[in-house]
């Protein structure tokens, strides 16, 4: 028995992914980005206003992935406007675990030599510091979806970061090497910094957990 397709039903068309979406991403929305990167650093010149500054940023830069509608001025006057006791507990919750398990872990490394003892201490600043940067990855995506700074939220975070690490880590990857590398080779890479230094890097961070954020991104109501 033959079968003829329906005329009146079409297939979806499969949805864009891989390195040929993202640079068709960058092609379609290279001036948003360099709109968004001098808007971030604009907002950061007074240093108090650089975690709003930056989950505007990342706010923004989410709908392009997302493949939503971009306005760089508007929304991300009103994500840094509205938004700013989030960014800053984001911020806190980021960097304080970052900088005190990394520090603690360098320090009991040094002593770990002549101390075998130390490599416990320093074991458990390890741990904390990779639990607290593959979390990260995922609580800036899930704040950039529009979701509150709360316990479900922190909890998520922490979840996926434990469950989902290979993409964490490529995100985080993704977003400090190319900063890393960009303060190395100062004043070489100022113009880099200056057009594109923060939101391109934002953007493939976001790009690697799209398709979590997408699963898991909304907000608690919407799950």
């Amino acid at each position: 028995m033959a079968f003829h397709e329906d005329p009146g039903v079409r297939e979806e068309a499969p949805k864009a992914a891989g390195p040929r979406f993202f640079f068709r991403i960058i092609a379609q929305e290279a001036a948003a980005l360099l709109k968004l990167n001098l808007l971030f650093l604009l907002f950061c010149l007074p240093a108090v206003t650089i975690p709003p500054a930056l989950l505007a940023l990342f706010q923004v830069v989410r709908r392009m992935p997302a493949e939503r509608t971009v306005r760089c001025w508007s929304q991300f006057w009103d994500a840094f406007r509205h938004r700013w006791r989030t960014a800053w507990g984001a911020f806190l919750l980021t960097v304080l675990p970052l900088t005190a398990a990394g520090y603690g872990a360098w320090f009991y490394l040094h002593f770990a030599r002549n101390n075998p003892v130390s490599y416990l201490p320093f074991a458990f600043c390890a741990v904390v510091f990779l639990t607290a940067l593959l979390a990260s990855s995922y609580l800036w995506g899930l704040l950039s979806e529009g979701r509150e700074l709360t316990k479900e939220t922190l909890l998520l975070s922490l979840r996926l970061g434990l469950g989902r690490p290979l993409r964490a880590a490529l995100a985080a990857a993704g977003w400090y090497l190319p900063l890393a590398a960009a303060v190395l080779w100062l004043p070489l890479s100022g113009a880099y910094l200056l057009l594109i230094g923060f939101s391109l890097p934002c953007l493939l961070a976001l790009f690697l957990i799209r398709t979590v954020l997408e699963r898991f991104g909304g907000s608690p109501a919407d799950q």
